[in-house]
């Protein structure tokens, strides 16, 4: 809410005490995501030469995740001292959301890639240029993340920045964003995760031949299909209650804490670029025995 001065100040004095959680809650984030993906990165470049097409999907994924962490800095930085508002907040903010998206799009592309591997087995060992392929298909997310950050940049401007990471309430995101970013963002690849895992699960389980590596594919499976409906579900539904829901006069009530679940599923959605270790552990524990 950025039209009442006086409430602003007001809110956004009480505003920096809460930020300093924020800033202790992405500093973990960071030094645990830092090192995760730093390693993660490591080991794909020592080994390029064996690369396949799953490499280079969950290199993509490595690359997105590090990107956004090393960026977290400015994040704890701004809750700790808060950053005036100027076109690096703009900046950062699309460069925190593209990395998001471009993890989502990328894990529903290791998905795809999961389920048609499982599902047509014999066919999958003769696909040419499968690695072509996964680079292309990586170009493609990153072009189409970095084209609509483009097309959009003026909706994080930093006159229309409440805080250098928040917009003004009474500033809402386009429409058409809005439904791009839930929508074609998240609920589409979140169908893909969801279809694709639940079909590899339920293949598995129906065969009887090596049960220990079976039973480990699955429990991959799972744990990253649950992974990403926990992180990135708070988010998208916060997008769309933050869009529609109409501010009444004694705002400050109900705002305040709509504010704090926004800090909260942002920071549960940065949380992923952590849990993706789960994919790399296996693959890379496959990748160097």
């Amino acid at each position: 809410m950025c039209g009442n001065t006086t409430n602003i100040t007001n809110i956004t004095t009480a505003g920096c005490r809460v930020h300093t959680l924020e800033g202790l809650a992405y500093s973990p984030v960071f030094l645990l995501g830092l090192l995760i993906n730093a390693a993660a990165l490591r080991a794909f470049i020592a080994k390029r030469d064996s690369w396949t097409d799953t490499h280079v999907y969950m290199l993509n994924l490595a690359i997105a995740d590090c990107t956004l962490v090393l960026f977290l800095p400015f994040r704890i930085y701004d809750a700790f001292f808060c950053m005036p508002k100027t076109h690096l907040c703009t900046f950062l903010m699309f460069i925190h959301f593209v990395n998001m998206y471009a993890s989502i799009l990328t894990t529903a592309a290791i998905s795809v890639h999961r389920y048609l591997v499982i599902r047509f087995p014999l066919q999958a060992r003769s696909w040419r240029k499968k690695k072509e392929i996964a680079c292309a298909t990586c170009l493609v997310i990153w072009g189409l993340l970095v084209t609509t950050s483009v097309i959009y940049r003026d909706e994080n401007h930093p006159n229309k920045l409440w805080t250098c990471y928040e917009r003004c309430k009474d500033l809402p995101l386009k429409l058409q964003f809005i439904l791009l970013l839930v929508f074609l963002g998240f609920l589409t690849p979140l169908l893909t995760v969801v279809f694709c895992s639940s079909q590899i699960i339920w293949i598995l389980l129906k065969e009887d031949n090596k049960p220990e590596e079976k039973k480990s594919t699955v429990g991959i499976v799972t744990a990253n299909m649950i992974v990403f409906i926990v992180c990135y579900t708070p988010i998208h539904v916060g997008f769309l209650v933050n869009f529609f829901y109409i501010v009444p006069e004694d705002w400050q009530s109900l705002y305040l804490p709509a504010h704090a679940y926004l800090l909260t599923a942002e920071w549960i959605a940065s949380t992923n670029c952590c849990f993706d270790v789960i994919s790399y552990y296996f693959l890379l524990r496959r990748f160097y025995s």
